[in-house]
């Protein structure tokens, strides 16, 4: 195979080469870092990127591989991770001036994880500052479906990177969103597992009831692949679930009758939907009917709030965590995080308290919903993805302003998981992003449905113009 082409196989392709000794992780590992020395200087995608490391990781699984010691199929496999998650000896800012020099004295489980299936680290993604999805401290991500575009926040550098075929697969971080909205903005597959289903520990909080590592993948069956390696419990996390991970593959495939589908009206329709966007979540719910699948229009009215809960939840745990440096070093954040922590740090404690019964109603209404629907569907984000601010480095507030990121948000109050895969493009040919959300720790049926879908569309086969 011509080195050139390596980047454009799928993870599951080239996983499945490198077991046959086809490819070696040596050559799969090089033919991505050229292609970021080539174009990494158009996206934005790495803030830091690990040639000798990687180097030294892929001849370490070449080895280990000629040995007859195959680890699996990310063995040898080369990833990006959001720079929010600690490696060991290498920086990890947290997308933060305050972290410029923070070199982690040990691995994320996520990342240890991932080393121990023989995956290669290529490097770390830019990211919204700590994480929250506002301020871009080290300059916007920039989309590969168009470059005057916005990836999303706040994994948009891991959006863009494999979006724009930069890496195999890579890893994100979702605590409003951040996973779901640069997977449906970049045109990708974006997965937010269940509140507890990954270690969080090595990973810089944001937002610790809601914060969750995973997957940002071209294709469902990668994104399969890649939670199965860092899916598990964790005595280091508290919050991780000591509950059985599935072979998430095993899910793929098969028909989908007898599957029941809810259609969230509420958000499907709303006043800030754009029309192409809802026509095109409509389009891909008669997909699933075509499958097999039955689709029923379904009404949870208090979805609709879970933008403005979540925000507030947000930004008091965020500045809780962050009350340190906001009290001796606020005017070295961003703009749009300095507004947001500091609301934050001053929310009357029934306000926070209401917010909180709050989202148990409405974390009622969504996994009740799913007493009767195997998975809901909705919008990833109500628009495409929009055009980047004047000033990153001091603000990408007008972005966070006019994207309200409620769509995601009802998954992230109930710790549910939630898919986002591409169903089409708008009439400027940016992708549309439709959501699949399923109960809390059965990832595997919305892999299932976004996986027939995906196979019976041709929307994942289409390359951005500019990568």
């Amino acid at each position: 195979m011509d080195k050139q082409d390596i980047p454009f196989l799928t993870t599951a392709e080239l996983g499945e080469l490198i077991r046959q000794r086809e490819v070696s992780p040596v050559e799969a590992t090089a033919a991505y870092l050229d292609r970021i020395d080539a174009l990494n200087f158009k996206f934005n995608s790495y803030l830091t990127v690990c040639r000798n490391e990687a180097m030294a990781a892929a001849e370490e699984a070449e080895r280990a591989i000629a040995a007859g010691n195959y680890l699996g199929p990310m063995h040898g496999i080369p990833v990006a991770v959001k720079d929010q998650i600690w490696t060991q000896g290498i920086r990890t800012t947290v997308g933060s001036r305050l972290m410029a020099d923070f070199f982690p004295d040990e691995d994320a489980t996520a990342i240890a994880k991932l080393k121990e299936a023989g995956a290669v680290l290529l490097g770390k993604t830019n990211l919204t500052e700590f994480a929250l999805g506002a301020s871009q401290r080290y300059g916007y991500n920039r989309n590969p479906w168009d470059l005057d575009r916005f990836t999303g926040g706040s994994s948009g550098g891991s959006g863009s990177a494999t979006s724009a075929f930069l890496c195999a697969t890579s890893l994100g971080e979702d605590t409003g969103g951040s996973i779901r909205r640069p997977a449906a903005w970049c045109g990708i597959v974006g997965l937010r597992p269940s509140w507890g289903r990954v270690s969080r520990y090595g990973v810089a909080p944001g937002s610790w009831s809601m914060d969750q590592v995973g997957p940002i993948s071209r294709t469902v069956e990668d994104a399969a692949i890649t939670l199965g390696a860092i899916a598990g419990h964790d005595p280091r996390d508290p919050y991780t679930w000591d509950a059985p991970v599935p072979d998430y593959r095993d899910a793929l495939g098969g028909s989908l009758e007898g599957v029941r589908v809810g259609a969230i009206r509420d958000l499907i329709d709303s006043d800030i939907t754009d029309p192409q966007v809802r026509d095109g979540i409509v389009a891909a719910g008669a997909v699933l009917e075509e499958l097999g699948a039955t689709v029923e229009d379904v009404s949870l009215p208090l979805t609709v709030h879970s933008g403005t809960l979540s925000t507030v939840l947000i930004n008091v745990e965020a500045s809780m965590t962050y009350r340190d440096w906001l009290r001796e070093r606020l005017h070295e954040f961003g703009h749009a995080n300095q507004v947001g922590l500091l609301t934050g740090s001053i929310m009357p404690a029934h306000a926070y308290y209401k917010v909180q019964k709050l989202r148990e109603l409405t974390r009622r209404e969504v996994l009740g919903a799913l007493e009767n629907y195997d998975v809901l569907i909705l919008p990833t984000s109500k628009s495409c993805a929009p055009l980047v601010g004047a000033d990153p480095v001091i603000t990408s507030k007008e972005v966070a302003r006019d994207q309200p990121p409620v769509m995601t948000r009802p998954f992230n109050l109930a710790g549910a998981p939630a898919i986002s895969i591409n169903c089409g493009f708008n009439s400027e040919g940016l992708p549309i992003g439709l959501q699949i959300g399923g109960r809390p720790f059965d990832e595997s049926t919305i892999l299932k449905v976004a996986h027939a879908y995906e196979q019976h569309t041709p929307w994942h086969t289409m390359r951005p113009p500019n990568a």
